[in-house]
Protein backbone atom coordinates (compact mmCIF):
# COMPACT_ATOMS: atom_id res chain seq x y z
CA UNK A 1 0.00 0.00 0.00
CA UNK A 2 2.78 2.46 0.96
CA UNK A 3 4.71 1.64 -2.22
CA UNK A 4 1.59 2.20 -4.33
CA UNK A 5 1.05 5.58 -2.69
CA UNK A 6 4.67 6.41 -3.50
CA UNK A 7 4.09 5.51 -7.16
CA UNK A 8 1.01 7.73 -7.31
CA UNK A 9 2.92 10.63 -5.76
CA UNK A 10 5.73 10.17 -8.25
CA UNK A 11 3.28 10.15 -11.18
CA UNK A 12 1.78 13.44 -9.98
CA UNK A 13 5.23 14.95 -9.11
CA UNK A 14 4.30 15.20 -5.42
CA UNK A 15 6.81 14.95 -2.60
CA UNK A 16 6.80 11.77 -0.51
CA UNK A 17 6.92 14.00 2.58
CA UNK A 18 3.78 16.02 3.36
CA UNK A 19 4.33 17.61 6.82
CA UNK A 20 0.81 19.08 6.99
CA UNK A 21 -0.73 15.65 6.35
CA UNK A 22 1.52 14.02 8.95
CA UNK A 23 0.63 16.68 11.53
CA UNK A 24 -3.08 16.03 10.86
CA UNK A 25 -2.53 12.29 11.41
CA UNK A 26 -0.82 12.88 14.76
CA UNK A 27 -3.57 15.23 15.89
CA UNK A 28 -6.26 12.70 14.98
CA UNK A 29 -4.40 9.86 16.72
CA UNK A 30 -4.00 11.87 19.92
CA UNK A 31 -7.66 12.92 19.84
CA UNK A 32 -8.80 9.30 19.37
CA UNK A 33 -6.41 8.13 22.10
CA UNK A 34 -7.81 10.41 24.77
CA UNK A 35 -5.74 9.57 27.83
CA UNK A 36 -5.60 5.79 27.34
CA UNK A 37 -1.87 5.77 26.54
CA UNK A 38 0.87 8.35 27.26
CA UNK A 39 1.00 10.97 24.52
CA UNK A 40 4.75 10.60 23.99
CA UNK A 41 4.43 6.84 23.61
CA UNK A 42 1.70 7.18 20.98
CA UNK A 43 3.75 9.73 19.03
CA UNK A 44 6.89 7.59 19.24
CA UNK A 45 5.16 4.43 17.97
CA UNK A 46 3.36 6.08 15.08
CA UNK A 47 6.38 8.21 14.17
CA UNK A 48 8.28 5.00 13.47
CA UNK A 49 5.35 3.58 11.48
CA UNK A 50 4.93 6.77 9.42
CA UNK A 51 8.63 7.11 8.67
CA UNK A 52 8.84 3.43 7.71
CA UNK A 53 5.91 3.89 5.30
CA UNK A 54 7.51 7.01 3.85
CA UNK A 55 10.78 5.15 3.34
CA UNK A 56 8.87 2.30 1.66
CA UNK A 57 7.74 4.88 -0.91
CA UNK A 58 11.31 6.04 -1.50
CA UNK A 59 14.54 4.94 0.17
CA UNK A 60 16.24 7.82 1.99
CA UNK A 61 19.95 8.29 2.63
CA UNK A 62 20.90 10.71 5.39
CA UNK A 63 24.37 12.20 5.98
CA UNK A 64 25.40 13.01 9.55
CA UNK A 65 28.49 13.96 11.54
CA UNK A 66 29.95 10.56 12.35
CA UNK A 67 31.00 8.09 13.39
CA UNK A 68 28.04 6.02 14.54
CA UNK A 69 26.46 6.98 17.89
CA UNK A 70 27.09 10.74 17.85
CA UNK A 71 24.29 12.97 19.11
CA UNK A 72 23.76 14.01 15.48
CA UNK A 73 23.26 10.35 14.53
CA UNK A 74 20.72 10.04 17.32
CA UNK A 75 18.93 13.18 16.11
CA UNK A 76 18.73 11.66 12.64
CA UNK A 77 17.17 8.47 13.99
CA UNK A 78 14.66 10.54 15.97
CA UNK A 79 13.66 12.43 12.82
CA UNK A 80 13.84 9.78 10.08
CA UNK A 81 13.39 6.56 12.08
CA UNK A 82 15.51 3.43 12.31
CA UNK A 83 15.02 2.30 8.71
CA UNK A 84 16.70 5.20 6.88
CA UNK A 85 20.22 4.60 5.54
CA UNK A 86 22.72 6.72 7.47
CA UNK A 87 26.01 7.90 5.96
CA UNK A 88 28.66 9.02 8.47
CA UNK A 89 30.79 12.05 7.50
CA UNK A 90 33.95 13.37 9.10
CA UNK A 91 32.81 17.00 9.31
CA UNK A 92 29.75 19.23 9.13
CA UNK A 93 31.19 20.71 5.94
CA UNK A 94 31.13 17.26 4.33
CA UNK A 95 27.48 16.75 5.33
CA UNK A 96 26.59 19.92 3.41
CA UNK A 97 28.71 18.87 0.43
CA UNK A 98 27.05 15.45 0.20
CA UNK A 99 23.60 17.06 0.15
CA UNK A 100 24.53 19.75 -2.39
CA UNK A 101 26.07 17.17 -4.75
CA UNK A 102 22.94 15.03 -4.52
CA UNK A 103 24.80 12.01 -3.15
CA UNK A 104 22.30 11.84 -0.26
CA UNK A 105 18.74 13.11 0.02
CA UNK A 106 19.17 14.76 3.41
CA UNK A 107 21.74 15.77 5.99
CA UNK A 108 21.34 16.56 9.67
CA UNK A 109 23.53 19.10 11.47
CA UNK A 110 23.61 20.79 14.90
CA UNK A 111 22.95 24.53 14.67
CA UNK A 112 22.78 25.79 18.27
CA UNK A 113 22.98 24.70 21.88
CA UNK A 114 20.98 26.25 24.70
CA UNK A 115 24.15 26.66 26.80
CA UNK A 116 26.99 27.36 24.37
CA UNK A 117 25.05 29.08 21.57
CA UNK A 118 25.53 28.78 17.82
CA UNK A 119 27.50 26.03 16.07
CA UNK A 120 29.54 28.28 13.79
CA UNK A 121 30.69 25.55 11.40
CA UNK A 122 27.04 24.94 10.48
CA UNK A 123 26.28 28.63 9.96
CA UNK A 124 29.41 29.08 7.86
CA UNK A 125 28.47 26.08 5.70
CA UNK A 126 25.17 27.76 4.78
CA UNK A 127 27.31 30.55 3.30
CA UNK A 128 29.24 28.06 1.14
CA UNK A 129 26.68 25.53 -0.07
CA UNK A 130 23.33 25.78 -1.85
CA UNK A 131 20.99 23.64 0.25
CA UNK A 132 17.57 24.17 1.83
CA UNK A 133 16.42 23.62 5.40
CA UNK A 134 13.73 20.93 5.49
CA UNK A 135 13.09 20.50 9.20
CA UNK A 136 14.34 20.98 12.74
CA UNK A 137 14.29 19.11 16.02
CA UNK A 138 15.50 19.70 19.56
CA UNK A 139 17.13 17.08 21.76
CA UNK A 140 17.98 17.34 25.46
CA UNK A 141 21.64 16.45 25.86
CA UNK A 142 22.98 14.35 28.73
CA UNK A 143 26.75 13.94 28.85
CA UNK A 144 28.56 11.00 30.40
CA UNK A 145 32.23 10.53 31.25
CA UNK A 146 33.18 7.10 29.92
CA UNK A 147 36.31 4.96 29.78
CA UNK A 148 37.38 1.32 29.43
CA UNK A 149 37.23 0.40 33.11
CA UNK A 150 34.52 2.75 34.34
CA UNK A 151 36.96 4.02 37.00
CA UNK A 152 37.64 7.78 36.86
CA UNK A 153 41.08 7.20 38.42
CA UNK A 154 42.28 5.55 35.20
CA UNK A 155 41.61 8.65 33.09
CA UNK A 156 44.68 10.73 32.18
CA UNK A 157 43.11 12.66 29.26
CA UNK A 158 39.50 13.64 28.56
CA UNK A 159 38.56 13.72 24.86
CA UNK A 160 35.42 15.03 23.17
CA UNK A 161 33.99 17.44 20.62
CA UNK A 162 34.55 21.09 21.56
CA UNK A 163 30.86 21.67 22.38
CA UNK A 164 30.56 18.93 25.08
CA UNK A 165 33.91 20.01 26.52
CA UNK A 166 32.52 23.53 26.85
CA UNK A 167 29.19 22.30 28.24
CA UNK A 168 31.02 20.34 30.96
CA UNK A 169 33.73 22.93 31.62
CA UNK A 170 32.84 23.65 35.26
CA UNK A 171 32.43 19.98 36.18
CA UNK A 172 35.83 19.16 34.70
CA UNK A 173 37.43 22.13 36.48
CA UNK A 174 35.98 21.03 39.82
CA UNK A 175 36.55 17.27 39.59
CA UNK A 176 39.43 16.80 37.12
CA UNK A 177 41.37 20.06 37.24
CA UNK A 178 44.75 18.40 36.61
CA UNK A 179 43.57 16.22 33.72
CA UNK A 180 44.15 17.71 30.24
CA UNK A 181 41.40 17.77 27.62
CA UNK A 182 41.68 16.80 23.97
CA UNK A 183 39.36 18.24 21.32
CA UNK A 184 38.31 15.75 18.63
CA UNK A 185 35.77 15.97 15.80
CA UNK A 186 32.92 14.03 17.49
CA UNK A 187 31.73 12.52 20.77
CA UNK A 188 31.57 9.07 19.19
CA UNK A 189 35.14 9.44 17.93
CA UNK A 190 36.17 10.22 21.50
CA UNK A 191 34.32 7.15 22.78
CA UNK A 192 36.09 5.01 20.18
CA UNK A 193 39.44 6.40 21.38
CA UNK A 194 38.48 5.55 24.98
CA UNK A 195 37.65 2.01 23.91
CA UNK A 196 41.17 1.58 22.50
CA UNK A 197 43.14 3.32 25.26
CA UNK A 198 42.61 2.59 28.99
CA UNK A 199 43.90 6.04 30.00
CA UNK A 200 41.57 8.10 27.80
CA UNK A 201 38.17 9.19 29.03
CA UNK A 202 35.50 10.55 26.72
CA UNK A 203 32.47 12.78 27.12
CA UNK A 204 29.85 10.92 25.13
CA UNK A 205 26.29 9.59 24.99
CA UNK A 206 24.95 6.37 26.44
CA UNK A 207 24.44 5.19 22.87
CA UNK A 208 28.23 5.46 22.48
CA UNK A 209 28.60 3.30 25.58
CA UNK A 210 26.62 0.51 23.92
CA UNK A 211 28.21 0.97 20.51
CA UNK A 212 31.87 1.07 21.57
CA UNK A 213 31.72 -1.15 24.67
CA UNK A 214 32.99 1.39 27.19
CA UNK A 215 31.82 1.95 30.76
CA UNK A 216 30.25 5.00 32.39
CA UNK A 217 32.54 6.49 35.02
CA UNK A 218 30.26 9.44 35.86
CA UNK A 219 26.85 10.17 34.33
CA UNK A 220 25.22 13.54 33.79
CA UNK A 221 28.30 15.78 33.98
CA UNK A 222 26.80 18.68 32.00
CA UNK A 223 27.05 21.97 33.89
CA UNK A 224 23.41 23.02 33.45
CA UNK A 225 20.12 21.16 33.46
CA UNK A 226 17.97 21.73 30.42
CA UNK A 227 20.97 21.47 28.09
CA UNK A 228 19.36 21.13 24.65
CA UNK A 229 20.71 21.13 21.11
CA UNK A 230 18.75 22.23 18.06
CA UNK A 231 19.40 20.31 14.84
CA UNK A 232 18.51 21.21 11.26
CA UNK A 233 17.58 18.80 8.49
CA UNK A 234 18.99 19.98 5.15
CA UNK A 235 18.06 18.84 1.64
CA UNK A 236 17.51 20.16 -1.87
CA UNK A 237 13.92 21.34 -1.45
CA UNK A 238 11.88 22.71 1.46
CA UNK A 239 8.56 21.01 2.28
CA UNK A 240 5.07 22.37 1.83
CA UNK A 241 3.45 24.35 4.68
CA UNK A 242 2.54 22.29 7.74
CA UNK A 243 0.50 24.96 9.51
CA UNK A 244 3.21 25.55 12.11
CA UNK A 245 6.42 26.58 10.39
CA UNK A 246 9.59 28.64 10.44
CA UNK A 247 11.38 30.46 7.63
CA UNK A 248 15.14 31.03 7.67
CA UNK A 249 16.93 33.79 5.76
CA UNK A 250 20.53 34.82 5.15
CA UNK A 251 20.79 38.60 4.83
CA UNK A 252 23.56 41.11 4.11
CA UNK A 253 22.94 44.76 4.92
CA UNK A 254 23.75 47.77 2.78
CA UNK A 255 26.70 49.82 4.11
CA UNK A 256 24.72 52.75 5.52
CA UNK A 257 23.36 53.83 8.92
CA UNK A 258 20.18 52.14 10.06
CA UNK A 259 20.23 49.36 7.45
CA UNK A 260 19.64 46.56 9.96
CA UNK A 261 16.95 48.56 11.75
CA UNK A 262 15.22 49.14 8.41
CA UNK A 263 15.15 45.41 7.70
CA UNK A 264 13.78 44.57 11.15
CA UNK A 265 11.17 47.32 10.83
CA UNK A 266 9.87 45.62 7.67
CA UNK A 267 9.23 42.45 9.67
CA UNK A 268 7.59 44.34 12.53
CA UNK A 269 5.31 46.27 10.16
CA UNK A 270 4.10 42.98 8.66
CA UNK A 271 3.45 41.48 12.10
CA UNK A 272 6.15 38.85 11.59
CA UNK A 273 7.65 37.31 14.74
CA UNK A 274 11.46 37.17 14.72
CA UNK A 275 12.57 33.92 16.40
CA UNK A 276 16.36 34.31 16.07
CA UNK A 277 19.08 36.56 14.67
CA UNK A 278 22.78 35.65 14.52
CA UNK A 279 25.65 37.36 12.70
CA UNK A 280 28.71 35.76 11.09
CA UNK A 281 31.72 37.44 9.46
CA UNK A 282 32.11 37.08 5.70
CA UNK A 283 35.35 35.21 5.02
CA UNK A 284 37.86 37.36 3.18
CA UNK A 285 35.99 40.63 3.80
CA UNK A 286 37.07 42.42 6.96
CA UNK A 287 34.28 43.72 9.19
CA UNK A 288 31.56 42.54 6.80
CA UNK A 289 28.80 40.34 8.20
CA UNK A 290 25.83 38.26 7.13
CA UNK A 291 22.81 37.77 9.37
CA UNK A 292 20.97 34.49 9.91
CA UNK A 293 17.33 35.21 10.70
CA UNK A 294 14.52 32.83 11.70
CA UNK A 295 10.93 33.98 11.19
CA UNK A 296 7.77 32.34 12.51
CA UNK A 297 5.69 31.31 9.50
CA UNK A 298 6.07 29.79 6.02
CA UNK A 299 7.27 31.59 2.90
CA UNK A 300 3.89 30.80 1.29
CA UNK A 301 2.03 32.82 3.93
CA UNK A 302 1.11 36.28 2.55
CA UNK A 303 2.79 38.32 5.31
CA UNK A 304 6.04 36.33 5.12
CA UNK A 305 6.05 36.42 1.31
CA UNK A 306 5.47 40.18 1.22
CA UNK A 307 8.04 40.88 3.93
CA UNK A 308 10.68 38.74 2.21
CA UNK A 309 9.96 40.46 -1.10
CA UNK A 310 10.74 43.85 0.48
CA UNK A 311 13.88 42.49 2.18
CA UNK A 312 15.08 41.19 -1.18
CA UNK A 313 14.86 44.74 -2.54
CA UNK A 314 16.54 46.61 0.33
CA UNK A 315 19.25 44.14 1.42
CA UNK A 316 22.66 43.90 -0.23
CA UNK A 317 22.41 40.10 0.04
CA UNK A 318 19.25 38.02 0.32
CA UNK A 319 18.93 34.24 0.41
CA UNK A 320 15.96 32.15 1.44
CA UNK A 321 17.38 29.16 3.31
CA UNK A 322 14.07 27.35 3.60
CA UNK A 323 10.67 27.07 5.27
CA UNK A 324 10.01 24.02 7.41
CA UNK A 325 7.87 22.62 10.26
CA UNK A 326 8.73 23.99 13.69
CA UNK A 327 10.18 21.51 16.15
CA UNK A 328 7.96 20.40 18.98
CA UNK A 329 9.21 20.94 22.52
CA UNK A 330 12.26 18.90 23.44
CA UNK A 331 11.51 15.24 23.92
CA UNK A 332 13.29 12.99 26.34
CA UNK A 333 15.48 10.57 24.44
CA UNK A 334 15.49 7.96 27.16
CA UNK A 335 18.17 5.31 27.14
CA UNK A 336 19.62 6.48 23.83
CA UNK A 337 20.95 9.84 25.07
Amino acid sequence: CARRIGELKKESSRSTWDPRREREIYERLLADNGEKFPEKAVKSIFHEIITACRLAQKNVEVAFLGPEATFTHLAGVKFFGQTAEYKAQESIDEVFREVEKGRVAYGIVPVENSIEGAVFSTLDSFMKYRVKICGELRLPIRHNLVCQSGDIKDIQTVASHYQPLAQCREWLRKHMADVPTLEVFSTAGAARMAANNPNIGAIASELSVKTYNVQVAVSGIEDYQGNTTRFLVIGRQSPMPSGSDKTSLLLGMADRPGALNEALTVLSAKGINLAKIESRPIKGKQWKYLFFIDLVGHIEEPAIKEGCSILQQICAHYEWLGSYPKAESSEAVGEHV
